[in-house]
């Protein structure tokens, strides 16, 4: 699964984040415009680990941002009840939406 944010999703992910502005570019065309990170590292002379590094320190950030009574999961499943869990990310997922609007 590539890793994606939304603007929304980006700008909750930076707020608290004390980083600079290059890793704010690197993240934000790797999660918000799907580039690949193997373009910032030729363009701006970087390590792929640099860059690599630079994406997932926004992208753990996002991940630490769970609405409240949510738990996030990591599971190996048969394909049905893969199937069946995420129906149930996806619900909750519009719930959560729902409630934000």
């Amino acid at each position: 699964m590539k890793k994606r944010l939304n603007e929304a999703q980006f700008q909750k992910a930076i707020k608290d984040l004390e980083i600079g502005q290059q890793t704010v570019d690197i993240a934000w065309g790797v999660l918000v415009e799907g580039r690949p990170q193997a373009e910032y590292a030729t363009a701006l002379g970087l390590s792929r680990g640099a860059v690599s590094q630079a994406v997932n320190r926004v992208w753990a950030a996002h991940e630490a941002n769970l609405p409240v009574g949510f738990e996030r999961v990591i599971a190996v499943l048969p394909e049905h009840q893969a199937f069946i869990v995420k129906k149930w990310a996806a619900d909750a997922a519009k719930k959560t939406k729902e409630r934000a609007s």
